[in-house]
């Protein structure tokens, strides 16, 4: 009964077939729709449709058969879904042209579903010819739907869903012509009829909907001035409608002209002004939510303009023609103030916060911060009067929205003019973290959050004391939001030791006092029963790594003493129940942060301080590479590094055990940064343990060898991968003959990467692949100098100083690229001596290391100083 006619015979069947709970019947009928669809796409294509477009036929059916046909033609690869496009272009255009007078005519069915369906069919179909100027009758047969008299309403809805969907379609394909002007102009005038006041408003949506999704193929009518005003016009009068899904859709598309065209907005802006201001006061949150969605957008739009003009006045070139900032966010801030600060009296008592809820208090938090970015110092007077007349009120709603506004300005001002108001207000907040209202309690720790992230320098030192008790006082008694975000304060608290220099010296600090009794809370916080809620677990161990990588000299005891008992957490980790998928999660997730601690620690002891631990750590290291879940594998590795940097050489013996895990997170192509940071990892094994790693490089060589091979693998793994070539050279020296070939190979291959110089994620990715490259040279030369063996790079002189003759005019290297291929002229000029005086004469050579001199950075200059020495010895000699 395989045979493809029969199941067209009974099409209706196998269709219903596949959504049949017994899985025997539904993989019987699955299968027989690809066996029709691989004996004769064209035929099955036309079965689909015109099931689809038969009244009176099971309903579910049609709609299954509509949407496995568009189905045939969508992917989520790109690669696939070029390959259906093909298939479909390739087909017979006579049996195309059935397949599409069938779609069209379900699209005037009187029935709902089919249309619908027929709707989404119809665009895919619309999205692969329109580029190439076929199916005239597609735009013809919607605009007639749309405009007649004759067609009912249903029908009119379906052709402007059909539209909205066909350019939303049209908008992600790649690799197509343009759609020509006349295409767009049709589309456009369907869309805008659709919209007009005297419509229904069911029919107004579908046309508002359409609308903001044909919006980025519309340049050249919103170019024209009479075109743009009825499109501004017939929108703005869809604000007016009195069915909220129109309003809501129609402040969407203003949102949408905003972000693709802020140049043209001016003479619109005094209408848009008002007609946001008064959805934003007056009306249900959904339609209020996309009117301040508005003012986002402008202001998202407005950074990057000025952004943009200060790179400008930085490189000394005017702005380009259209990108100026009209500062319309500026010039409104004395009303829109006001205006979002009365969205934040409108809390939602009942949210729950954890969730995804988006609502109005939330989205004018939101905005005002958009604001503060913007308009930076300006917004500060303008604000402060709501914050401190509301801070202290009696009515929560004002207490917490006051508190709210606050840390929604503190970034974006500068220090100077936010800073004093922050430093007056930590002690109002310190009060208000023990308001009897939950949500006061709750803004109020992310205020001082948010102040210790980015004003710390404002908080009084006399407050100091009582803002660390305070805060230490919320973690274990509080609701696991209010104690996260005490995690997260204290957090922000400790990284402002950073890089303390006075602590070397004096060997203490201010947290040292604090250290035993925070240390301790936070640990009693991770046991809390309910700390996977609100991330609280995450944030209290986040806290306790921070505050131990900037602890001062004087709190080392204490670190002794905690090491144990991290290792003992772990260790007893493993034994926790798994019941569900939920407790694997949990367990996996403590192992990793514990790996976290471990890793911390080991970094601000000495080695004396570790060697009694280290095989206990180890062992549970290697137990949690047991694990299959990849962000333990990334800490377990780290904290690895740590332990192999502290041993050196005697982290030999714990090579063969680590081996096995070793390769799998150095084939792990899936997790990239696993097998990135087992990268890292074996490069700190090489220079710890030097030539006796040895034994293990073959398979660790081949392991990397694939790793640059492998098409899919994410390009970020290639440059530390090249660089660890280095690291191996430099530890096994002339050992490392046997792979010289095949790694200068890649090193050359890698080498021949380019960057277009308008692609700025591409230019910094080569820079980094650049200086991978420039690290594995100068690694393998050094490796073999050490190992006497420098007659083998004889052959591939010339590639590397071609390489560097490259670098020599490249416009788009980074300092860091610079520096390192100054380096490597010094280290290959004294490595080869006069063997390639030839090459260092050449005036490439020169101009480098004069660029590196010229370049200002301490490090480089010096590099320079060195290199130019060396290549001048050479030189000079007979």
């Amino acid at each position: 009964s395989n045979q493809p006619s029969n199941i067209m015979a009974d099409l209706t069947a196998t269709l219903l077939g596949c959504q049949n709970p017994d899985p025997s019947v539904r993989t019987a009928a699955e299968q027989a729709l690809q066996n029709a669809e691989n004996t004769n796409l064209p035929e099955f294509c036309l079965a689909l449709v015109t099931e689809l477009s038969t009244e009176g036929k099971d309903l579910a059916a049609r709609q299954l058969a509509g949407l496995h046909f568009k189905n045939l033609l969508v992917a989520k690869d790109e690669a696939l879904q070029t390959a259906r496009h093909d298939k479909w272009k390739a087909m017979d255009p006579a049996a195309r042209a059935s397949v599409k007078t069938c779609l069209l005519a379900s699209l005037r069915s009187p029935e709902t579903a089919p249309r619908h369906t027929a709707a989404q069919a119809c665009a895919e179909v619309a999205a692969v010819e329109l580029p190439y100027n076929e199916w005239q009758e597609f735009l013809a047969t919607l605009m007639e739907n749309v405009t007649s008299n004759d067609q009912p309403d249903g029908v009119k809805i379906s052709s402007l869903e059909c539209l909205g969907f066909t350019c939303e379609r049209l908008a992600v394909i790649d690799n197509a012509p343009d759609i020509a002007p006349d295409t767009t102009d049709r589309m456009l005038t369907t869309i805008v009829d659709g919209i007009r006041n005297d419509r229904p408003d069911a029919i107004r949506f579908a046309a508002a909907t359409a609308l903001r999704n044909s919006l980025l193929f519309t340049r050249k009518n919103m170019e024209n001035e009479n075109e743009r005003n009825m499109i501004m016009q017939t929108i703005c009068e869809a604000t007016q409608s009195a069915d909220s899904r129109v309003r809501g859709a129609a402040y969407e598309c203003i949102s949408q002209i905003t972000f693709q065209y802020y140049d043209k907005l001016q003479p619109y802006m005094q209408t848009l002004f008002q007609l946001t201001f008064n959805t934003i006061k007056n009306d249900e949150e959904s339609v209020a939510l996309q009117a301040i969605e508005f003012w986002s957008t402008l202001c998202d739009e407005e950074m990057e303009l000025i952004d943009e003009a200060a790179e400008c006045a930085e490189r000394g070139i005017p702005v380009e023609s259209g990108r100026e900032c009209v500062r319309y966010v500026a010039a409104a801030l004395e009303h829109l103030v006001p205006l979002l600060t009365e969205t934040l009296t409108k809390q939602d008592e009942d949210a729950d916060v954890d969730e995804d809820t988006w609502n109005l208090s939330m989205a004018g938090a939101t905005c005002l911060s958009l604001v503060a970015n913007t308009v930076e110092d300006l917004v500060v007077p303008v604000i402060m009067p709501f914050v401190q007349s509301n801070i202290q009120s009696d009515n929560w709603r004002l207490r917490e929205a006051a508190i709210m506004a606050f840390s929604s300005v503190l970034e974006g001002p500068s220090m100077e003019i936010i800073g004093p108001y922050v430093n007056q207000s930590i002690p109002v907040l310190l009060n208000a973290l023990s308001d009897p209202h939950v949500l006061v309690k709750d803004t109020t720790a992310w205020a001082i959050g948010r102040i210790c992230e980015l004003h710390v320098r404002a908080i009084p030192e006399e407050t100091f004391p009582q803002l660390v008790n305070v805060l230490m006082s919320k973690l274990l008694s509080e609701t696991p939001r209010v104690s996260s975000q005490a995690s997260f304060a204290l957090h922000n608290l400790a990284a402002a030791f950073a890089g303390d220099e006075a602590a070397a010296a004096s060997g203490t600090n201010a947290l040292s006092a604090y250290m035993p009794a925070l240390l301790q809370t936070l640990l009693q916080v991770t046991d809390r029963k309910d700390a996977d809620e609100s991330n609280l677990r995450v944030a209290a161990f986040e806290a306790v790594s921070v505050l131990i990588q900037n602890s001062a000299p004087d709190c080392k005891p204490l670190l002794l003493q905690l090491l144990p008992v991290i290792i003992g957490r772990l260790s007893q980790s493993f034994s926790l129940p798994v019941l569900t998928n939920e407790d694997r999660e949990q367990k996996e997730g403590l192992q990793g942060l514990l790996c976290g601690l471990i890793q911390v620690i080991t970094l601000k002891v000495t080695k004396e301080d570790i060697m009694p631990h280290a095989d206990s750590i180890m062992t549970n290291l290697l137990q949690v590479l047991q694990t299959k879940n990849a962000t333990c594998h990334e800490e377990a590795f780290s904290a690895t590094s740590a332990i192999a940097d502290q041993m050196e050489a005697d982290f030999e013996k714990y090579l063969l055990a680590l081996q096995p895990f070793l390769m799998m997170g150095l084939q792990n192509f899936e997790a990239y940064h696993v097998c990135t940071i087992a990268v890292g990892l074996v490069g700190d094994i090489a220079r710890s343990v030097e030539a006796r790693i040895q034994p293990f490089c073959d398979e660790i060589m081949s392991a990397l060898m694939q790793s640059l091979q492998n098409q899919s693998l994410h390009r970020s793994v290639k440059p530390p991968v090249l660089s660890c070539f280095g690291d191996i050279a430099m530890a096994i020296g002339a050992a490392f003959e046997p792979y010289l070939q095949v790694s200068l190979m890649m090193l050359l291959q890698a080498s021949q990467t380019r960057a277009p110089d308008d692609d700025e994620e591409l230019i910094e990715y080569v820079n980094s692949l650049r200086e991978g490259i420039l690290e594995a040279y100068t690694g393998i030369i050094q490796g073999l100098k050490d190992g006497d063996r420098v007659e083998v790079l004889v052959p591939y002189v010339d590639a590397i100083m071609t390489f560097l003759e490259v670098l020599s005019v490249d416009e788009t290297r980074d300092y860091e690229v610079l520096g390192k291929a100054c380096g490597l002229v010094g280290d290959f000029a004294s490595t080869m001596g006069g063997r390639i005086r030839d090459q260092m004469s050449r005036p490439f050579v020169a101009k480098l290391l004069r660029e590196g001199h010229e370049s200002g950075d301490e490090t480089i200059i010096d590099t320079c100083t060195w290199a130019n020495g060396v290549v001048a010895q050479i030189l000079q000699q007979p």
